[in-house]
């Protein structure tokens, strides 16, 4: 057994000693091989200095093998032969792909003139980006145009929500291709501007239709990833139909601060425009919960624009009737049902059935309000489809390639 016998004045010695060497250590002169080993490690550190210009050239060289990794797609027909052929074994073809008289075979035959590339997840083991199987943007863009006019524009292929599904899943195939090639440019801002439009058109057409035909959450994601895609395209110059999309966009999202500002910071000549404006003025009028204003604004909005705010509306004119069944309220008083009807950009018999599904008596052709017997509406979508709409005008019923086609 050993025993530590150092006293207390020993340890305090030591510790005096091991500090006063260290201290002569810190301040003696090198010797000849420790000068040597600091030159060579100054040399070293020099040395790492002068290389980080070759590390920046080997990032830019990685950069430039990212870019030339690109594909370039050299499908030229709408929908690749493979895909084609594979589909048409499989009786995987939609009856708007089909050759004529064939639809009631056992495996109808493709007509490779209206096949179109349909969309398809990305899937482990499955390469998306061989060049055959990819359309280069002209090519996108007819596609599209293909889409619209001879589909979504078409006055044969019913029903109309077919026409949706079938448009719908090809015009994502088509962004698919789009977003593997990097696409940019003019061909690009044309693709998303005809799909801003047809997605626009839909969620009006379709509103109140079945979950089963469509749905409006996944047509509203895919609508503000087409306007933010096409307003980030915007930046790269001008563009003809900038202003129209800049106020379609702000329209849609009327009561988003992110949208104003967006607006707010665009430059002057589009800022200025009757487009932008009109827009703005909307936009100020639903912040400051002001629906008298507003709906007189959008009886001056086109068709398309009426497309992209309808969803708001409802809301707009339910608060005309609960602001009117305060300020009228009085069992004397009575408010010609023609006028309201024009407040409420309706016609006469659309505004009265609107006005009972509030609680608000309406009898013949005058209106009573009452603060006391106002309620809220019950069920939203269906009465936002009844409400579409207004005042007789003939384009609410028109073809969509007039509309789709109104300004692109």
């Amino acid at each position: 057994m050993t025993y530590n016998c150092m006293t207390t004045g020993d340890q305090s010695e030591l510790s005096s000693w091991h500090v006063t060497s260290v201290q002569s250590l810190s301040t003696r002169p090198m010797n000849k091989t420790a000068m040597s080993n600091a030159r060579h490690q100054s040399r070293r550190g020099r040395g790492h200095r002068q290389k980080e210009p070759g590390r920046a050239n080997r990032d830019q060289l990685e950069e430039q093998k990212a870019e030339d990794s690109v594909p370039c797609g050299t499908c030229m027909t709408m929908c690749p032969v493979c895909e084609l052929r594979q589909r048409e074994a499989q009786n995987r073809l939609h009856r708007f792909e089909m050759v004529t008289g064939t639809e009631r075979d056992r495996l109808p035959r493709a007509d490779a003139s209206r096949a179109v590339k349909e969309y398809s997840r990305p899937a482990a083991g499955k390469d998306s980006t061989r060049a055959s199987d990819l359309r280069p943007p002209s090519v996108l863009l007819n596609t599209v145009c293909y889409l619209v006019d001879e589909i979504a524009a078409s006055s044969t292929f019913q029903p109309w929500t077919e026409v949706y599904s079938f448009v719908f899943d090809r015009l994502r195939s088509v962004r698919q291709d789009m977003i593997i090639q990097r696409v940019s440019g003019p061909d690009c801002v044309a693709v998303l501007e005809k799909s801003v439009r047809f997605l626009l058109y839909s969620s009006y057409r379709l509103c109140g239709q079945q979950l089963q035909y469509f749905d409006p959450r996944i047509n509203d994601t895919h609508l503000q990833e087409c306007l933010s895609w096409l307003l980030e395209s915007y930046r790269d110059g001008k563009h003809q139909h900038q202003e129209e999309y800049q106020a379609l966009s702000l329209l849609y999202n009327l009561g988003s601060a992110e949208a104003i500002q967006h607006v707010l910071e665009l430059p002057e000549r589009i800022r200025s425009s009757s487009a932008v404006q009109l827009a703005l003025a909307v936009s100020r009028a639903h912040m400051e919960r002001n629906p008298v204003r507003l709906l007189r604004l959008a009886q001056r909005l086109d068709f398309i624009q009426v497309c992209a705010v309808h969803r708001h509306l409802l809301r707009c004119r339910r608060d005309l009737l609960l602001l009117y069944s305060h300020g009228h309220s009085s069992r004397n008083c009575r408010y010609p049902l023609q006028r309201l009807a024009r407040l409420l950009f309706l016609k006469d018999t659309l505004a009265a059935e609107l006005c009972q599904v509030h609680g608000v008596n309406v009898t013949g052709d005058w209106v009573n309000f009452s603060k006391s017997s106002f309620t809220d509406a019950a069920s939203g979508d269906v009465q936002c489809r009844r409400m579409h709409e207004p005042l007789g005008d003939e384009q609410w019923n028109g073809p969509a390639d007039s509309v789709i086609h109104a300004c692109v």
